[in-house]
């Protein structure tokens, strides 16, 4: 019987961490040297999934499959768990949150999924708590290394189901007037740049508070404008070419003539 892919890539992984066989580079890592490759490949899984590249997806969940298996790995090694105790719990896992799956007989026809979704990870963020030896709190396990705008909205999602949210976009919309005249204040006055930094952080967190009443994701909006500016900032620099000109060279008035005629072109 042939051997399934994950075994293999299970052993492959174990012969690369051999302490005297193994690769040196693989031997010599650790948890904190590994997290950053973590989070860039869950970044070009995303990247691969906006493109719409069903290969390159492949490719990309690969990687992002061979840094589970690698922590895994080094948590056997240390005797703390393996890549059988980590399917094991999302299995387990999955189960739990989803009674009306898995659980029907018990299950409470009455309550909405989110709700039961919600209450499961409530109970889990309890007993977590209580394991830690701390108080439970809304915004207990909002990942830390999430990007901030994705971290900032869940934060306010999780308050939020506290009731600690306004009922409307209007005091949103004032509180975002409120921090940009914190800011100006701050530049007015000469702020150190530490002021300066918490003002902005404020005026942020704020616009992020009203993307989320909008039902819009602040990451993926703020992508698709980094991806306007890039296509249209190119086309500047492909009219300036054209032209024989170095954009150091050219006067602002003209940079903006191009720009609002990349607005016109450009997507």
């Amino acid at each position: 019987m042939k051997a399934r892919n994950i075994d293999r890539l299970i052993d492959i992984m174990a012969q690369l961490r051999h302490p005297t066989d193994g690769c040196p580079w693989d031997v010599e890592q650790d948890f904190k040297s590994i997290a950053p490759y973590t989070i860039e490949e869950a970044y070009e899984v995303a990247d691969a999934i906006e493109r719409d590249d069903r290969d390159g997806l492949r490719e990309e969940l690969g990687d992002l499959l061979l840094q589970v298996v690698f922590h895994a790995r080094m948590a056997e090694e240390e005797k703390s768990f393996d890549f059988e105790d980590v399917a094991g719990a999302i299995a387990d896992k999955l189960v739990r949150r989803h009674p009306h799956v898995f659980d029907v007989e018990n299950h409470d026809p009455d309550a909405t999924l989110r709700d039961a979704w919600e209450s499961q990870k409530a109970e889990e963020r309890a007993r977590k708590s209580e394991t830690r030896g701390e108080e439970p709190s809304l915004l207990d396990d909002v990942p830390i290394a999430l990007p901030s705008l994705t971290r900032a909205e869940k934060l306010q999602k999780r308050a939020a189901r506290g009731g600690f949210d306004w009922a409307s976009i209007g005091p949103v919309l004032e509180k975002i007037e409120e921090e940009l005249g914190e800011l100006r204040a701050e530049i007015d006055g000469r702020g150190s740049a530490d002021q300066l930094a918490d003002e902005m952080g404020d005026l942020l967190f704020s616009c992020v508070n009203l993307a989320r009443h909008l039902k819009i994701d602040p990451e993926f909006a703020l992508r698709g404008t980094n991806a306007k500016f890039e296509n249209r900032f190119r086309h500047v620099e492909g009219s300036l070419r054209t032209d024989g000109r170095q954009m150091d060279k050219v006067s602002l008035d003209d940079l903006e003539a191009l720009w609002q005629q990349a607005k016109t072109t450009a997507p």
